[in-house]
């Protein structure tokens, strides 16, 4: 059992698997090494002196499922059970989702009417894909792309639109290139045992009502119909409340500390090389993506450095605006752009919708933010680290007055370019995974993968992968990688 821990990398994936080590009797040391100057990666909100909230990454979580379930737990556990805000599935305002196609907007069907009638951009009704699915064969590779998943499934027509807005909102990446096993492994299960993804996804994976979990918030979740939910001050709150619990627990953390190499040492213990020294570490979780990890392994782990490299991500610009006034002709959710409409914009979420509560204080404002870049970011912006940011703006207010017709100069903008954000998980994924950890396994190797590189990258799934790799080094669970 390892007795000195080192944890490379300060995202949630990183603050979860200290918070669950900092709970070990027999680890006796623990040291987060983070080589930016502030915690928890990609959770960034800005909270003005007017009371308005600006979330930069993600901003809203989603409670369902045992990923979901598990974030509720360690929100209680934090003692953040007050500062919760959900939506609810009555929230009509949250639950409508817009597609831009053909220069306008259009609503996504919802509710129990909607699959019976046609709705542009559509040309037909839904309920006609659904019948017809469960009658088609099962597909005959391994993996394929979501594009000709959705495609084979339920016409090209929803691969080139829904599919591709989808992937573009939560991966911001080229539906044809990524994987249906590890973007959305539940369709891809489903058709495996059901031979159908309709007939898989009514009959259900169960939703970990097996689990331990004490926390009220997830029956109030279940009870109340939660959508989505978030916190008061946004969701730089969670690793906030993290370092503070960390910090009492007698966890080391080093922030402008990044890693230089890792040297293994001959009992198999490591040397981790920083600038202004080293650490010895019995074991070494490393939450930052695959091919900065790859940059620090020594040398003669080069066939595993290669696998890792391959694992590739994007970047994305985020660019936050505020309006006086309610200036959005639709209430919802937000829109998604299909690649074929604009590639270099990927969507525009309507903040003030979801969560009016964290509009600043007097009268009424419009909170928007607009997504843009993704796997078409060097082709729409160039370079990440040079890009203007005043070209990004106007980007962004090109958008909403095209989309929108808000024409009105915005309160306040923040733009932000977040380099390598989102891992992209292409064809093959789920086998370039087991290529990386039966490597480690089959050396012995003291080094746990966790982080959005590997098996999800929300909110939920970061912090469950990340707990799950500590209790298997701890002996509290047999489950495979």
């Amino acid at each position: 059992m390892p007795r000195a821990v080192v944890v490379i990398g300060a995202g949630i994936s990183g603050l979860a698997a200290c918070l669950r080590l900092s709970s070990a009797a027999n680890v006796s040391k623990i040291i987060l090494l983070e080589a930016s100057g502030h915690l928890g990666g990609w959770l960034q909100t800005t909270r003005t002196q007017e009371g308005a909230i600006f979330e930069h990454g993600p901003r809203g979580v989603r409670p369902m499922g045992i990923a979901g379930k598990n974030t509720l737990q360690m929100v209680t556990d934090l003692g953040l059970d007050n500062d919760v805000l959900p939506v609810t599935y009555g929230n009509e305002d949250s639950r409508n989702r817009y597609v831009f196609v053909g220069g306008k907007l259009c609503k996504l069907p919802s509710g129990f009417r909607t699959p019976f009638s046609t709705h542009p951009p559509f040309s037909q009704p839904i309920i006609v894909s659904l019948l017809r699915e469960p009658f088609i064969r099962r597909g005959k590779d391994q993996d394929e792309s979501v594009h000709s998943f959705i495609g084979r499934r339920f016409g090209k027509e929803y691969a080139d639109i829904a599919a591709d807005s989808l992937c573009r909102g939560v991966f911001a990446g080229d539906c044809r290139q990524l994987s249906v096993r590890s973007c959305f492994p539940v369709l891809s299960q489903a058709e495996k045992r059901f031979g159908s993804a309709v007939i898989g996804m009514i009959a259900g994976g169960g939703d970990g009502k097996d689990q331990c979990f004490t926390s009220r918030l997830i029956s109030r979740a279940r009870r109340e119909s939660w959508l989505q939910w978030t916190l008061k001050q946004g969701l730089q709150t969670l690793p906030e409340a993290i370092q503070q619990e960390l910090c009492r627990r007698g966890v080391e953390i080093h922030l402008n500390c990044p890693v230089q190499k890792l040297q293994q040492k001959a009992d198999g213990a490591w040397e981790v090389q920083l600038d202004g020294g080293t650490v010895n570490a019995d074991h070494i979780f490393s939450s930052v993506p695959a091919k900065v990890l790859s940059r620090v392994l020594p040398p003669i782990w080069e066939p595993l450095c290669e696998s890792l490299r391959k694992i590739a991500s994007v970047s994305v610009a985020v660019v936050n605006l505020e309006y006086e006034g309610l200036v959005l002709p639709v209430s919802g959710f937000g829109h998604l752009i299909p690649s074929h409409e604009s590639s270099e914009i990927l969507g525009v979420v309507y903040d003030s919708c979801s969560f009016p509560q964290q509009d600043r204080v007097g009268p009424p404002t419009t909170r928007l933010t607009v997504m843009m870049g993704g796997s078409w970011f060097q082709e729409s912006f160039g370079d990440p680290d040079t890009v203007p940011q005043g070209h990004l703006l106007q980007r962004a207010l090109d958008t909403v007055q095209n989309h929108l017709g808000i024409t009105q100069k915005p309160l306040q903008s923040i733009s932000k370019v977040h380099k390598d954000c989102i891992p992209q998980y292409t064809l093959g994924h789920s086998e370039l995974l087991d290529t990386i950890f039966g490597s480690i396994d089959k050396h012995h190797l003291a080094l746990s993968l966790i982080g959005a590189s590997y098996r999800g990258v929300s909110v939920n799934d970061c912090i469950y992968e990340a707990q799950r790799s500590v209790d298997r080094l701890l002996g509290l669970t047999q489950q495979p990688r």
